[in-house]
């Protein structure tokens, strides 16, 4: 799945992904207004509303990038709907020809894990036949369970041919807490940055890993240094836009082949209507306001190169 996004990237010219991070309060109102219409002022009535946003910003988009990252925690929040509509955006953006990486951020012992990474990637067995759950091309994992968590995940993709972004720095405000704590004379992001680049030796495409990493765009010279210790691994880049990161912070976490990274950015774009930039384009035209983001992300990527 790395050689697709990689070919995606190249194709689109685009090495950014739009983050379907989707609060009710996005959802311009008169999406709202006909899913209540439908289904009543329900959860079943907020998956609706959640699913036809996410619609129309893929519809809009989907010529102009490679990949999609939907949040799962977003969808969660509405029960078995919001699933729902999660995986309906995981199918139709596949059927437009996005990848798609879920961003579900699982990390446990190592059964529960191969089952995260089972719903997610692989395949469930149910009597003589098998069935797929979620079915994304990537998914982010949490390696603070060390190699018992990140291995159920790893072994999926090697039969799947799909792909992982494991966390080593995010963007976070509050992710030095732990993750730049002094570990033999050497921050902890680094260790695990030498773990995740040590796992994708075993999960190698053309170029670059299966197995890559998320390094906020908030952290630009922390960037430079894992963008070294980890350079066969693809890095996911969040932070971009509202919470801080702009092009020209950007250039560190690609490699000299002008690949290396996707930056993603969420509210910037699927909300791009609310912004005072794109105020022209009205609420009734929220989808054209978040294409003119992503034209404006890619503009911004680009020049700073």
């Amino acid at each position: 799945m790395i050689n697709k996004l990689i070919e995606k990237i190249k194709k689109t010219n685009a090495p950014i992904v739009v983050g379907l991070d989707p609060m009710l309060s996005y959802v311009p109102q008169h999406i709202q207004k006909k899913a209540y219409q439908e289904y009543g002022e329900t959860l079943e009535g907020a998956g609706e509303a959640i699913w036809q946003f996410n619609k129309a910003i893929i519809d809009a988009t989907c010529d102009l990038i490679p990949a999609v990252k939907p949040q799962i925690a977003m969808y969660e929040q509405f029960g078995l709907e919001g699933l729902n509509a999660f995986s309906k955006t995981v199918k139709y953006a596949k059927e437009k020809g996005i990848i798609v990486i879920g961003d579900i951020k699982r990390g446990d012992i190592g059964s529960t894990s191969m089952a995260y990474a089972i719903g997610h990637l692989g395949k469930v067995q149910v009597g003589d036949k098998q069935y797929t759950g979620f079915d994304e091309d990537f998914v982010t994992v949490n390696p603070y369970l060390g190699t018992d968590g990140v291995k159920p995940f790893v072994d999926v993709c090697k039969e799947e041919k799909k792909g992982l972004f494991i966390l080593v720095k995010t963007s976070n405000p509050s992710s030095g807490e732990f993750q730049d704590r002094i570990v033999d004379d050497r921050p902890l992001y680094e260790w695990v940055g030498e773990k995740v680049a040590q796992w994708g030796q075993e999960c190698m495409g053309d170029e670059y890993s299966y197995i890559g990493a998320v390094v906020g765009a908030t952290y630009p010279e922390m960037g430079k240094v894992l963008r070294q210790i980890m350079p066969k691994s693809y890095i996911l880049v969040p932070g971009y836009g509202a919470q801080g990161g702009r092009g020209k912070d950007l250039v560190h976490f690609f490699n000299k082949d002008g690949l290396g990274a996707i930056v993603n950015s969420s509210r910037g774009i699927i909300a791009a209507y609310k912004q005072e930039q794109y105020g022209k384009f009205g609420e009734i035209n929220f989808a054209d306001a978040s294409r003119q983001a992503v034209l404006d992300m890619i503009e911004d990527i680009t020049a700073a190169f």
